[in-house]
């Protein structure tokens, strides 16, 4: 196991698996509006992370606040650069006690290799993914 795997330790599991929403295609400024409109009615005292691969260019539609954690990590291959900025950033956000968490990407054709992951230690126990959307 990896160190950046094993950052997520046991004492920081939620009790209930994160709620997990991948979206991935198009460009970054369509994959953050469309999680903005899901968003855009969240429950009361539930934290949300949205982590973006991709820089914007132009008007930001999600901003980080108490109950929103926005993290961004650059473009690039998540294969080619064996996955660390996500892996290292996701970490971080699952320290956060979220209740959902959504992750967009740029590329449909790595879809699958990041719900491969996803599915290893300690991903698999901390988060249930409840929607694919590609868009």
């Amino acid at each position: 196991m990896s160190n950046q795997l094993s950052m997520v330790s046991a004492a920081s599991k939620p009790i209930a698996p994160i709620a997990l929403v991948l979206v991935a295609g198009s460009n970054y400024q369509v994959r953050e509006a469309w999680i903005a409109a899901a968003i855009a009615s969240p429950p009361l005292n539930e934290k949300t992370g949205v982590l973006l691969e991709g820089l914007p260019t132009g008007i930001l539609l999600l901003e980080s606040l108490d109950q929103l954690i926005i993290e961004r990590i650059a473009p690039g291959c998540l294969c080619c650069i064996g996955q660390l900025a996500m892996r290292v950033t996701l970490n971080r956000l699952l320290r956060q006690n979220l209740k959902n968490l959504y992750i967009a990407i740029n590329d449909t054709q790595h879809l699958a290799q990041l719900q491969q992951a996803l599915l290893l230690s300690p991903y698999d126990q901390i988060l249930q993914c409840k929607k694919v959307m590609v868009l």
